[in-house]
């Protein structure tokens, strides 16, 4: 997996196993290769106007087309690309075809989401050069988050309190490194406060105005230090899956669409990523190596508390974490609670 991906943000083509070689189209350095068919998904067939095709009618299923003429990378481009749309409107004739490989083609353009590039491909491109071999079962591996290990810990005093630990979490199927900090005195007859927070370098870092992840990360650690003045504790995991898990260029791409009028959904939908691709297992098995098994749970989202209780974490409490908007984020957490399903309490 950590070559193949490696690969996809090189440019070099993938042999998948037992199906074709796929070339990305984003970042492909054999500037000379050409298809016959792109793999594109199937929100952005929708933006192609082929989604009321049969073979391009599935939501969020990978899409096999042909165009009148072969594929070049600077035709292919603009199909993978939103952000071309204006500059390269008269795109096609395209025609979706039944998809013969579908397992390794949603294989595909997962990858691409992992690698944090346009989900889309040549297929059997000409002049591609050598091809990373990779099987579809090595997406289920990397997928285990029974794989990952606390690999250190620290005290890691900080300024919402003094009485902190870090802990460092890591797996060799898996290259990104996610963190828990645990405040105040871990108890084992407490279920601990216990925030899930996605990295967001935009709100972290830079104090990103455009979503609310600053305030409710800082939030959340001074609701923890109050917890722990009272006898309780604390726990925030921080997990490695910028911009709803497809990266942080994409997430940019998007915020550029969200600028010509579109939400965050449909942005992430134009680029053909998911609206939600964050991985909560993975923060259930942070919890496990902890010792943790019970939990009061900050969140506003429904789908973190399924998500933790399938993965066998009890969530005795869901505790409302509700910040003021401003003028850049208004839109963008009207439309977490009009389309994702967030609670405003």
């Amino acid at each position: 997996m950590a070559q193949a991906i490696d690969a996809l943000r090189h440019g070099w083509p993938l042999a998948m196993e037992g199906g074709p070689v796929l070339l990305p189209v984003e970042t492909a350095i054999a500037r000379q290769a050409s298809a016959d068919r792109m793999l594109i998904s199937a929100a952005r067939a929708e933006t192609l106007k082929l989604a009321n095709q049969r073979a391009a009618a599935e939501p969020h299923a990978p899409v096999l087309i042909r165009g009148a003429e072969p594929f070049d990378l600077s035709a292919a481009l603009p199909v993978a690309d939103p952000a071309l749309d204006l500059r390269s409107p008269l795109k096609g004739p395209f025609r979706a075809e039944e998809l013969a490989w579908a397992e390794h083609a949603v294989a595909a353009l997962e990858l691409a989401r992992i690698a944090g590039i346009l989900p889309a491909f040549l297929v059997d491109p000409d002049q591609a050069g050598e091809a990373q071999p990779v099987a579809v079962s090595d997406l289920d591996v990397w997928a285990d988050a029974s794989a990952l290990a606390i690999s250190t810990r620290a005290r890691l005093p900080v300024s919402a309190s003094e009485d902190a630990e870090i802990v460092a979490f890591r797996s060799a199927d898996d290259m990104r490194e996610h963190v828990a900090l645990i405040i105040g005195e871990q108890r084992s007859d407490a279920a601990p406060l216990v925030r899930l927070h996605s990295e967001c370098l935009t709100g972290d870092i830079l104090g990103s105005l455009k979503c609310d992840c600053g305030p409710q990360l800082d939030a959340a650690l001074h609701a923890m230090a109050h917890e722990a003045e009272r006898g309780g504790w604390g726990v925030l995991l921080y997990l490695r899956q910028e911009g709803r898990g497809i990266g942080l260029v994409n997430k940019l791409r998007a915020y550029r669409l969200q600028d010509q009028g579109f939400d965050t959904v449909d942005a992430n939908r134009r680029l053909g990523l998911p609206d939600e691709a964050r991985d909560f297992p993975v923060a259930a098995r942070m919890l496990e190596l902890l010792g943790v098994h019970e939990i009061r749970l900050m969140t506003n989202n429904p789908a973190k508390v399924d998500a933790l209780a399938a993965s066998g974490i009890t969530v005795t409490e869901r505790i409302a974490h509700q910040l003021p908007d401003n003028p850049h984020n208004a839109r963008y957490l009207a439309t977490k609670r009009d389309r994702s399903g967030h609670l405003l309490i």
